[in-house]
């Protein structure tokens, strides 16, 4: 697995497992379901986009879902969970002066994560609400080990003084949803908004910083 590679470029070097048909569908449905979501994309567009009949969509998948399910949630227990951890691990096995150096690390690293595999991450946040089975996997094979991971370099930071006492799993809350809301912001609901990407992400930090280290 290379680390230059996106999640669609591995998906598609799985020559064992997929047809070239398949792979025309799976690319067209990826980009129909970024562009106008998976509720208001139509199996007929998706074979349009992908050059191939519809009845062949259905000799691969029985339904719409199928093909979404198919596409997302292998990719979430075989693609993505291993990258995102052995990805993120990068960032922290390596030792880090204090919490804000972590901080930066870590949004540089999903930053530059979530640029590579922008499309397939967008489908997945905007369809994870609505499907328990995608969700329970993703919770399952990244958002638990990730937690996990987390919560020891924010009791690290504790014992430190470098962080305030509140409960680990509230820190660790707190800043993962400010890095990702801005992801999710920036990216996803806002994309068309004027955006100085240095000075948000300082700002993001900063209050992470000054919501959970102690007051002199």
């Amino acid at each position: 697995m290379s680390d230059q590679d996106s999640i669609l470029e591995l998906i598609l070097k799985d020559e064992a497992n997929i047809t070239e048909k398949q792979k025309k569908i799976i690319t067209a449905a990826i980009e129909a379901f970024s562009e106008k979501g998976f509720a208001a994309t139509s199996t007929s567009e998706i074979a349009k986009k992908a050059g191939v009949a519809e009845g062949t969509i259905f000799r691969h998948y029985k339904t719409k879902k199928d093909l979404l399910l198919a596409l997302l949630a292998p990719m979430v227990s075989t693609f993505i969970a291993p990258l995102v951890i052995k990805d993120f691990d990068k960032v922290l096995n390596v030792s880090h002066n204090s919490f804000e150096d972590l901080l930066r690390a870590i949004v540089k690293n999903r930053l530059e994560f979530l640029q590579k595999n922008y499309t397939l991450l967008k489908i997945l946040i905007q369809e994870i609400p609505f499907h328990d089975d995608l969700r329970e996997t993703f919770k399952e094979q990244i958002a638990l080990k990730v937690f996990s991971r987390l919560q020891e370099f924010v009791e690290m930071y504790k014992n430190k003084g470098e962080i305030i006492d509140i409960p680990t799993f509230s820190a660790v809350r707190l800043a993962i949803t400010s890095i990702f809301g801005y992801f999710i912001a920036r990216y996803i609901m806002l994309p068309e908004a004027k955006w100085n990407e240095e000075e948000e992400i300082e700002r993001t930090i900063q209050f992470i910083l000054y919501g959970l280290t102690p007051r002199n």
